[in-house]
């Protein structure tokens, strides 16, 4: 068994910094790089992405939301044209701040509201997916596994890997229980490597309420973005290991 450790990262602007990138870099396979659009700026993006380029993490484009303030987590009203250049500008992007680092990027991975919305509603994901395939034919997309995500990229015969996260509990249709829910986001290092151990092996996410879902789980994220975040990511890929489930790129 094998799986893909990925975090978001790169969600600092100018001076203000939120994660600790350089210790997350020693312990995932895959980088996560906000656009500037939720989070990020143009040096931002180029230094997370050399470090992660000198580590041999997989880069990825992370496009959210334009809303700085709520760091992409509002959810916004927009027409699937605006959608897609949303998506193709922040491709574009990280794209080009890549090339300039020598690297380039491999996957994308929505944020957010926008991928909570793109989760549960596919004409969303489809305006999204079909912009960064348009650009970038070869990219491989990081979807929601179970959801509508997944339907689309396999609609539209894109390369994809099948995503699950470490620290969110799920509703019973695959789609993450809200953050003001009591029992969403969990904290506990030892929980969460138990508990995605137990999906690994089950092949399918487990619900709050004990429901499994069959799904294609090819990477785990944990957010980048919490004080614990490098904890947490650290002794979910040692307990992994000590499972016998190899932690390698996808």
């Amino acid at each position: 068994m094998r799986v893909d450790l990925n975090a978001d990262m790169g969600e600092g602007f100018g001076p203000w910094r939120m994660g600790d990138d350089a210790a997350l870099l020693g312990v995932v396979t895959s980088a996560n790089i906000a656009c500037g659009m939720h989070a990020g700026d143009a040096n931002v993006m180029a230094g997370v992405m050399r470090a992660a380029a000198a580590q041999d993490v997989g880069i990825g484009a992370h496009p959210g939301f334009a809303d700085l303030q709520g760091f992409g987590r509002r959810r916004l009203k927009l027409s699937a044209e605006e959608l897609a250049n949303l998506v193709a500008y922040q491709l574009g992007a990280a794209q080009g701040m890549a090339r300039l680092a020598g690297t380039r990027v491999r996957h994308l991975k929505l944020h957010g509201a926008l991928s909570n919305m793109a989760a549960e509603d596919a004409a969303i994901a489809r305006a999204c997916y079909g912009a960064a395939v348009a650009l970038d034919p070869g990219i491989i997309l990081v979807a929601q596994a179970a959801t509508a995500m997944e339907a689309v990229a396999r609609e539209i015969g894109a390369t994809w890997v099948g995503e699950i996260f470490a620290d969110r509990a799920y509703n019973d249709d695959g789609t993450l229980l809200d953050r003001s829910r009591p029992g969403a986001v969990l904290h506990d290092p030892a929980e969460v490597g138990r508990r995605m151990e137990e999906m690994i092996r089950a092949r399918a996410i487990i619900t709050a309420s004990g429901r499994q879902l069959p799904a294609r789980i090819d990477t785990i994220c944990v957010h980048g973005d919490s004080p614990a975040a490098v904890t947490m990511a650290a002794t979910l890929r040692a307990h992994l290991e000590t499972a016998g489930i190899t932690v390698t790129r996808f």
